[in-house]
Protein backbone atom coordinates (compact mmCIF):
# COMPACT_ATOMS: atom_id res chain seq x y z
CA UNK A 1 0.00 0.00 0.00
CA UNK A 2 1.28 3.52 -1.42
CA UNK A 3 1.50 6.70 1.03
CA UNK A 4 0.13 9.41 -0.44
CA UNK A 5 2.98 12.62 -0.70
CA UNK A 6 -0.25 14.44 2.26
CA UNK A 7 -0.03 11.15 4.01
CA UNK A 8 3.69 10.92 4.06
CA UNK A 9 3.93 15.14 4.84
CA UNK A 10 1.46 14.24 8.12
CA UNK A 11 3.44 11.44 9.23
CA UNK A 12 6.63 13.06 9.07
CA UNK A 13 5.49 16.47 10.60
CA UNK A 14 3.65 14.70 13.76
CA UNK A 15 7.13 12.41 14.42
CA UNK A 16 9.84 15.90 14.41
CA UNK A 17 7.12 18.14 15.74
CA UNK A 18 8.53 19.94 18.91
CA UNK A 19 7.03 19.05 22.56
CA UNK A 20 6.84 22.95 22.62
CA UNK A 21 4.06 23.04 20.04
CA UNK A 22 1.33 21.84 23.05
CA UNK A 23 1.56 25.00 24.20
CA UNK A 24 1.09 26.98 21.62
CA UNK A 25 -2.75 27.51 21.18
CA UNK A 26 -4.23 28.52 18.10
CA UNK A 27 -0.98 29.18 16.18
CA UNK A 28 -0.20 32.09 19.40
CA UNK A 29 3.21 32.29 20.50
CA UNK A 30 3.57 32.27 24.62
CA UNK A 31 5.16 35.73 25.85
CA UNK A 32 7.18 35.38 29.22
CA UNK A 33 7.93 37.72 31.84
CA UNK A 34 11.41 37.45 33.76
CA UNK A 35 11.70 40.02 36.74
CA UNK A 36 15.23 40.31 38.03
CA UNK A 37 18.22 42.12 39.40
CA UNK A 38 20.60 41.68 36.42
CA UNK A 39 21.47 39.47 33.71
CA UNK A 40 23.75 36.30 34.52
CA UNK A 41 24.63 32.84 34.32
CA UNK A 42 21.22 31.63 35.50
CA UNK A 43 19.70 33.41 32.11
CA UNK A 44 21.48 31.00 30.26
CA UNK A 45 20.81 28.10 32.52
CA UNK A 46 17.09 28.53 31.99
CA UNK A 47 17.21 29.23 28.14
CA UNK A 48 19.14 25.90 28.14
CA UNK A 49 16.22 24.53 29.93
CA UNK A 50 13.67 24.84 27.64
CA UNK A 51 15.70 24.21 24.86
CA UNK A 52 16.36 20.75 26.23
CA UNK A 53 12.10 20.70 26.39
CA UNK A 54 12.05 21.86 23.06
CA UNK A 55 11.71 25.26 23.11
CA UNK A 56 12.95 27.71 20.80
CA UNK A 57 13.17 31.55 21.81
CA UNK A 58 11.90 33.93 19.73
CA UNK A 59 9.89 30.79 17.82
CA UNK A 60 7.97 28.80 20.38
CA UNK A 61 8.37 31.79 23.03
CA UNK A 62 9.34 35.26 23.88
CA UNK A 63 10.82 36.28 27.23
CA UNK A 64 10.22 39.79 28.01
CA UNK A 65 13.24 40.99 30.48
CA UNK A 66 13.11 43.58 33.12
CA UNK A 67 16.33 44.88 35.44
CA UNK A 68 15.96 46.26 38.71
CA UNK A 69 19.77 47.04 38.27
CA UNK A 70 20.34 46.88 42.34
CA UNK A 71 16.92 49.40 42.64
CA UNK A 72 14.68 47.22 44.60
CA UNK A 73 12.28 50.08 44.45
CA UNK A 74 11.63 49.38 40.81
CA UNK A 75 10.29 45.79 41.23
CA UNK A 76 7.02 47.02 41.45
CA UNK A 77 7.06 49.29 38.39
CA UNK A 78 8.81 46.52 36.44
CA UNK A 79 6.10 44.17 37.04
CA UNK A 80 2.92 46.63 36.68
CA UNK A 81 4.77 46.61 33.49
CA UNK A 82 4.96 43.00 32.37
CA UNK A 83 1.47 42.40 33.57
CA UNK A 84 0.22 45.10 30.70
CA UNK A 85 2.02 43.98 27.99
CA UNK A 86 0.54 41.22 29.13
CA UNK A 87 2.58 38.11 29.40
CA UNK A 88 1.42 34.56 30.22
CA UNK A 89 3.52 33.85 33.10
CA UNK A 90 6.18 35.56 35.28
CA UNK A 91 9.48 34.14 36.47
CA UNK A 92 10.86 36.43 39.55
CA UNK A 93 14.21 35.76 40.43
CA UNK A 94 14.49 36.12 44.24
CA UNK A 95 12.26 36.96 47.10
CA UNK A 96 12.69 40.47 46.27
CA UNK A 97 10.93 40.06 43.07
CA UNK A 98 8.94 36.99 43.73
CA UNK A 99 7.22 39.04 46.60
CA UNK A 100 6.71 42.35 43.92
CA UNK A 101 5.45 39.97 41.74
CA UNK A 102 2.55 38.23 44.15
CA UNK A 103 2.01 42.05 44.98
CA UNK A 104 1.12 42.77 41.33
CA UNK A 105 -1.14 40.02 40.29
CA UNK A 106 -3.36 36.91 42.05
CA UNK A 107 -4.04 35.56 38.56
CA UNK A 108 -1.02 35.36 36.22
CA UNK A 109 1.26 31.77 37.38
CA UNK A 110 4.40 33.07 38.92
CA UNK A 111 7.30 30.92 39.05
CA UNK A 112 9.90 31.91 41.88
CA UNK A 113 13.62 30.66 42.01
CA UNK A 114 15.50 30.95 44.26
CA UNK A 115 13.79 31.71 47.55
CA UNK A 116 14.62 30.01 50.61
CA UNK A 117 11.86 29.58 53.22
CA UNK A 118 8.88 30.88 51.11
CA UNK A 119 6.24 29.19 53.37
CA UNK A 120 7.36 32.14 56.38
CA UNK A 121 7.45 35.25 53.74
CA UNK A 122 4.22 34.62 52.90
CA UNK A 123 4.61 33.55 48.98
CA UNK A 124 2.70 30.42 49.63
CA UNK A 125 0.18 28.21 52.06
CA UNK A 126 2.90 25.05 52.40
CA UNK A 127 5.80 23.42 50.17
CA UNK A 128 3.53 20.47 49.07
CA UNK A 129 -0.26 22.64 48.55
CA UNK A 130 0.80 26.38 47.13
CA UNK A 131 -2.48 27.18 47.20
CA UNK A 132 -2.27 30.15 45.05
CA UNK A 133 -0.71 31.48 42.02
CA UNK A 134 2.91 31.60 43.03
CA UNK A 135 4.73 27.85 42.63
CA UNK A 136 8.34 27.24 41.82
CA UNK A 137 11.91 26.14 43.16
CA UNK A 138 13.16 26.53 46.98
CA UNK A 139 16.25 26.27 48.40
CA UNK A 140 17.83 25.94 51.77
CA UNK A 141 17.51 29.09 54.20
CA UNK A 142 17.80 29.38 57.55
CA UNK A 143 19.91 26.58 58.49
CA UNK A 144 22.73 27.47 55.46
CA UNK A 145 24.06 29.92 57.45
CA UNK A 146 25.51 28.05 60.48
CA UNK A 147 26.84 25.46 57.85
CA UNK A 148 28.82 28.23 56.00
CA UNK A 149 30.11 29.80 59.36
CA UNK A 150 31.57 26.04 59.89
CA UNK A 151 32.93 25.66 56.79
CA UNK A 152 34.53 28.88 56.82
CA UNK A 153 36.13 28.14 60.31
CA UNK A 154 37.64 25.35 59.28
CA UNK A 155 39.09 26.83 56.26
CA UNK A 156 40.16 29.28 58.91
CA UNK A 157 40.55 28.12 62.07
CA UNK A 158 41.77 30.95 64.10
CA UNK A 159 39.38 33.34 62.77
CA UNK A 160 37.10 34.66 65.87
CA UNK A 161 35.48 37.85 63.90
CA UNK A 162 33.40 37.38 61.06
CA UNK A 163 31.50 40.20 59.23
CA UNK A 164 28.50 39.20 57.14
CA UNK A 165 27.14 41.16 54.66
CA UNK A 166 23.57 42.01 54.04
CA UNK A 167 21.10 43.17 51.85
CA UNK A 168 17.89 44.57 54.68
CA UNK A 169 15.25 44.47 52.13
CA UNK A 170 15.48 41.18 50.99
CA UNK A 171 12.87 39.54 52.32
CA UNK A 172 14.22 36.92 53.39
CA UNK A 173 16.93 38.59 55.63
CA UNK A 174 14.43 38.07 58.42
CA UNK A 175 14.97 38.22 62.37
CA UNK A 176 14.39 34.43 62.59
CA UNK A 177 17.31 33.81 60.14
CA UNK A 178 19.93 36.76 62.16
CA UNK A 179 19.48 34.61 65.08
CA UNK A 180 20.37 31.20 63.66
CA UNK A 181 23.54 32.94 62.22
CA UNK A 182 24.01 34.20 65.72
CA UNK A 183 23.23 30.85 67.46
CA UNK A 184 25.80 29.31 65.26
CA UNK A 185 27.96 32.09 65.32
CA UNK A 186 28.40 31.43 69.86
CA UNK A 187 28.76 27.88 69.48
CA UNK A 188 31.69 28.47 67.31
CA UNK A 189 32.98 31.20 69.72
CA UNK A 190 32.80 33.92 66.76
CA UNK A 191 31.60 37.35 66.74
CA UNK A 192 29.24 38.66 63.87
CA UNK A 193 29.22 42.13 62.56
CA UNK A 194 26.33 43.01 60.43
CA UNK A 195 26.93 44.90 57.87
CA UNK A 196 24.03 46.06 55.49
CA UNK A 197 24.02 47.72 51.82
CA UNK A 198 20.51 48.32 50.23
CA UNK A 199 21.99 49.63 46.68
CA UNK A 200 25.05 50.15 44.42
CA UNK A 201 25.32 53.76 45.85
CA UNK A 202 26.03 52.25 49.59
CA UNK A 203 29.24 49.45 48.75
CA UNK A 204 31.62 52.42 49.49
CA UNK A 205 30.05 53.05 52.91
CA UNK A 206 29.70 49.74 53.57
CA UNK A 207 33.33 48.49 52.69
CA UNK A 208 34.76 51.34 55.35
CA UNK A 209 32.32 49.24 58.13
CA UNK A 210 33.98 46.18 57.30
CA UNK A 211 37.32 47.62 57.47
CA UNK A 212 36.65 49.34 60.55
CA UNK A 213 35.40 45.98 61.81
CA UNK A 214 38.95 44.29 60.84
CA UNK A 215 37.08 40.97 60.69
CA UNK A 216 38.86 37.67 60.08
CA UNK A 217 36.14 36.47 57.20
CA UNK A 218 33.29 37.84 55.77
CA UNK A 219 30.44 36.25 54.38
CA UNK A 220 27.62 37.38 51.88
CA UNK A 221 23.83 36.78 52.39
CA UNK A 222 21.74 34.72 49.30
CA UNK A 223 20.43 38.01 47.40
CA UNK A 224 19.71 38.31 43.89
CA UNK A 225 21.06 42.27 44.07
CA UNK A 226 24.44 41.09 46.22
CA UNK A 227 24.81 38.39 43.59
CA UNK A 228 25.00 40.62 40.51
CA UNK A 229 27.60 42.93 42.10
CA UNK A 230 29.76 39.74 43.41
CA UNK A 231 33.15 41.03 41.40
CA UNK A 232 32.69 44.08 43.15
CA UNK A 233 32.67 42.25 46.69
CA UNK A 234 35.28 39.51 45.61
CA UNK A 235 37.60 42.24 44.70
CA UNK A 236 37.39 43.77 47.97
CA UNK A 237 37.39 40.73 49.83
CA UNK A 238 40.71 39.90 47.99
CA UNK A 239 42.40 43.18 48.17
CA UNK A 240 41.77 43.23 52.16
CA UNK A 241 43.11 39.42 52.50
CA UNK A 242 39.42 38.05 53.91
CA UNK A 243 38.52 34.47 53.69
CA UNK A 244 35.11 35.00 52.12
CA UNK A 245 32.05 32.14 51.70
CA UNK A 246 28.83 32.76 49.97
CA UNK A 247 25.98 30.04 48.53
CA UNK A 248 26.36 30.08 44.75
CA UNK A 249 29.38 28.38 42.96
CA UNK A 250 29.80 31.53 40.65
CA UNK A 251 30.90 33.88 43.53
CA UNK A 252 34.43 31.03 43.57
CA UNK A 253 34.46 31.52 39.63
CA UNK A 254 34.38 35.22 40.32
CA UNK A 255 37.48 34.99 43.23
CA UNK A 256 35.69 33.74 46.68
CA UNK A 257 37.34 31.46 48.22
CA UNK A 258 34.12 28.84 49.08
CA UNK A 259 30.68 28.70 48.25
CA UNK A 260 28.08 26.44 49.84
CA UNK A 261 24.76 26.25 48.58
CA UNK A 262 22.49 24.88 45.30
CA UNK A 263 23.44 25.00 42.27
CA UNK A 264 22.52 28.35 40.57
CA UNK A 265 22.24 26.40 36.80
CA UNK A 266 20.34 23.41 38.08
CA UNK A 267 17.89 25.84 40.02
CA UNK A 268 17.00 27.49 36.56
CA UNK A 269 17.11 24.32 34.86
CA UNK A 270 14.38 23.65 37.11
CA UNK A 271 12.35 26.48 36.42
CA UNK A 272 11.74 25.56 32.77
CA UNK A 273 10.21 22.70 33.72
CA UNK A 274 7.67 24.56 36.00
CA UNK A 275 7.10 26.79 32.84
CA UNK A 276 6.98 24.04 30.64
CA UNK A 277 4.02 22.73 32.60
CA UNK A 278 2.44 25.87 32.96
CA UNK A 279 1.82 26.29 29.40
CA UNK A 280 0.40 23.17 28.68
CA UNK A 281 -2.13 23.67 31.19
CA UNK A 282 -0.89 22.92 34.68
CA UNK A 283 -1.89 24.65 37.55
CA UNK A 284 0.78 26.83 40.16
CA UNK A 285 -1.96 25.46 42.70
CA UNK A 286 -1.26 22.52 42.10
CA UNK A 287 2.10 21.85 41.80
CA UNK A 288 4.50 21.27 45.15
CA UNK A 289 7.61 24.00 45.66
CA UNK A 290 10.30 21.59 44.75
CA UNK A 291 13.10 22.00 46.96
CA UNK A 292 16.65 22.06 45.94
CA UNK A 293 18.41 19.30 48.52
CA UNK A 294 21.90 18.68 46.91
CA UNK A 295 24.25 21.40 48.03
CA UNK A 296 27.57 21.81 46.57
CA UNK A 297 31.08 23.14 48.15
CA UNK A 298 33.43 24.66 45.81
CA UNK A 299 37.10 26.14 46.90
CA UNK A 300 39.10 28.19 45.16
CA UNK A 301 42.63 26.96 45.64
CA UNK A 302 44.32 30.04 44.02
CA UNK A 303 42.61 31.98 46.13
CA UNK A 304 43.71 30.50 49.19
CA UNK A 305 46.93 30.94 47.73
CA UNK A 306 46.43 34.43 47.11
CA UNK A 307 45.46 34.42 51.05
CA UNK A 308 48.27 32.85 52.33
CA UNK A 309 45.63 30.29 53.72
CA UNK A 310 46.72 26.52 53.65
CA UNK A 311 43.48 24.85 53.08
CA UNK A 312 43.04 21.73 55.24
CA UNK A 313 42.98 18.27 53.55
CA UNK A 314 39.56 17.06 55.77
CA UNK A 315 38.03 20.51 54.07
CA UNK A 316 39.50 19.59 50.48
CA UNK A 317 38.10 15.98 50.34
CA UNK A 318 34.54 17.14 51.71
CA UNK A 319 34.31 19.70 48.08
CA UNK A 320 32.44 18.82 45.07
CA UNK A 321 34.91 21.40 42.92
CA UNK A 322 38.22 22.63 43.55
CA UNK A 323 39.27 25.33 41.62
CA UNK A 324 43.04 25.42 40.87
Amino acid sequence: MRLSTIGLMLILSLLTASPAADAQQGGKVPRIGYLGDLPGPHVEALRQGLHDLGYREGQHLVIEYRWAEGKAERLPALTAELVQLPVDLLIAQGGQASRAAQQATSTLPIVMAPVGNPESLGLVASLARPGGNVTGVSTMGLDLGGKQLELLKEAVPGMSRVAVLLNPTNPGATPEAGRVMEDAARALGLTLSRIEVRGADEFERAFAAIATAHPDALVVGQDAFLFSHRFRIVDFAVQHRLPMISMYREWADAGGLLTYGANLREVFRRVAVFVDKILKGGKPEDMPIEQIMRLELVINLKTAKELGLTIPPTLLFQADEVIK
